[in-house]
């Protein structure tokens, strides 16, 4: 069992951060991007070529992070590899000892800087969660047995302000029943639609399914106004004007995911936050720490 399930096994609040490895070969940079949230948070998540931008391996980098001391979540997307390929790295990772998994689509390559490049799309977010699932219980997905079968924690993503909100519903409805044991949650800045998504959600059979909520620390008025415009982001106007009227944006931004951790925190049924800090790792522990979530509780792992 991962520090990350043994922490939401034990009904800990957990806080967990993304980690982009560099658009290069250089390890010193994974190594101190997780240095900078290393004992600020419980997990971090090792992104695969976010946003359709080519960069460093997840699964490499992953090793990397872990060296330095920070568990990692290793995320995998279908959009550049088809099923026999995504197979192949969920047993290499799993051989490696990574622990932590969290599936997902992936950004159109048409939003990188490879836009002519192909968007496999062989799995979804449902087929690659049921894809991991299965595997973890000995089979392929051609159904040929995996003779040792490899051992993890299976994450998927939810996207609680897409419109409309009850094709969300259905979709991680279908992720937890095929699988998914923790969810990921797009930033939250509208508490009042997310809260309504929580509701909805613990309304169904996925009720039980850990959600961690993402929080994203803004660092100026010109990047709110520009994510404000990002799909599936709900950046109100408010959030915009308050970072745009700022006289230190960087500060305005880690008191506005102070203030939605606190909110998060009290609202039953989150379990965790996600932090998203765009090439800005330094502001997590900022976060964590006013926010009164330090220091971290210490996960007990059964030894076997």
């Amino acid at each position: 069992m991962s520090g990350l399930a043994a922490l939401l096994k034990a009904g800990e609040f957990v806080v967990t951060a993304e980690l982009n490895p560099p658009k290069s070969a250089s390890a010193e940079v994974v190594r101190r991007r997780a240095s900078a949230l290393k004992g600020a948070v419980d997990a971090v998540n090792v992104t695969d070529s976010n946003r359709a931008v080519a960069a460093m391996a997840a699964i490499p980098a992953a090793i990397l992070v872990r060296e330095s001391g920070v568990e990692p979540i290793v995320q995998m997307t279908g959009r550049d590899r088809n099923r026999i390929a995504l197979q192949a790295d969920v047993l290499g990772a799993a051989a490696l000892g990574l622990e932590n998994f969290v599936f997902m689509s992936g950004d159109d390559p048409k939003q990188g800087n490879h836009p002519d490049a192909v968007n496999v799309k062989d799995l979804d977010g449902v087929g690659l969660v049921k894809m991991a699932a299965g595997m973890r219980d000995g089979k392929f997905i051609s159904g040929d047995e995996i003779r040792y079968a490899p051992s993890y924690f299976v994450g998927a993503t939810a996207s609680p302000f897409a419109k409309p909100m009850s094709a969300d519903i259905t979709k991680t409805i279908e992720k937890v029943e095929a699988g998914a044991e923790f969810l990921q949650t797009q930033p939250v800045f509208d508490l009042a639609t997310f809260s309504q998504w929580l509701a909805e959600l613990r309304r169904t059979d996925a009720r039980e399914v850990a959600v961690i909520a993402g929080v994203l620390i803004l660092r100026s008025g010109e990047q709110a106004d520009r994510l404000a415009k990002v799909p599936g982001v709900a950046l109100g106007p408010e959030v915009v004007e308050r970072m745009k009227k700022a006289a230190d944006g960087e500060a305005e931004g880690v008191a506005i995911a102070v203030e939605m951790v606190r909110a998060l925190k009290a609202l039953p049924g989150v379990r965790g936050v996600h932090l998203y800090a765009i090439e800005w790792p330094e502001a997590v522990p900022q976060v964590v720490e006013r926010a009164g979530l330090l220091p971290r509780p210490e996960a007990k792992v059964a030894v076997s």
